[in-house]
């Protein structure tokens, strides 16, 4: 009979065995399952972390209680404060600091509705050209005025927890510098987008004020 000790270690070598060998049709529903579930959902994971330590944690001045909170949601984004704040049937349950769009793309004021969302949003104007290796050939690029170079294709920029507003300006997970900054869009930190991503859904109405 096996030592006890030892059987932890036998089952770790089985199951990396069982991993190793997936062959066929296995081993192509785990690949895909990966690359299309698992990858997307750790890049929003990491990048969303990677952005809280260069603003120092998440102690950025959000705050969150629509949790434990029921009514109907709805949203206020103030583009003087930057802030964006989420309301549970009228009572204030949650707000983040924001960077709205910057002068020359301003974010505009008016009363919309959530028209979309989609999780792993990548915008179809902004974003880099690559090479077919993903080596980055121009950065930050507006395909709608510059050329393609031969041999590249366009990357659109990852907008994770894109929550559309109008257009093509939405919330979403994004780079918050401290003032405006973006083409239109929302950008919010990645840990308070997920949470209002959570608690908006298509038809959620937001006002944006000056």
């Amino acid at each position: 009979m096996m030592p006890r000790c030892l059987l932890p270690l036998f089952l770790l070598g089985l199951v990396s065995c069982t991993t190793v060998q997936r062959t066929g049709d296995n081993a192509f529903r785990y690949g895909r399952k990966f690359v299309t579930s698992d990858i997307p959902r750790a890049s929003r994971f990491m990048w969303g972390h990677v952005s809280g330590l260069f603003r120092g944690g998440v102690d950025d001045g959000s705050f969150w209680y629509a949790d434990d909170m029921t009514g109907r949601p709805s949203v206020v984004i103030n583009l003087g404060e930057q802030m964006v704040y989420l309301f549970k049937g009228g009572e204030l349950a949650g707000g983040s600091p924001i960077s709205s769009g910057s002068e020359g793309y301003d974010t505009q004021p008016g009363s919309y509705r959530i028209l979309d969302k989609d999780i792993d949003h990548k915008s179809s104007i902004y974003g880099d050209y690559e090479d077919f290796d993903g080596n980055v050939i121009m950065q930050n690029i507006d395909n709608r005025k510059d050329p393609r170079p031969p041999g590249t294709r366009f990357e659109g920029a990852k907008m994770y927890y894109f929550m559309r507003v109008y257009g093509g300006v939405g919330m979403h997970q994004g780079y918050l510098p401290g003032y405006p900054a973006s083409h239109g869009c929302i950008r919010l930190p990645g840990h308070m987008a997920e949470k209002f991503y959570r608690h908006v859904h298509v038809g959620t109405p937001v006002e944006v004020v000056p």
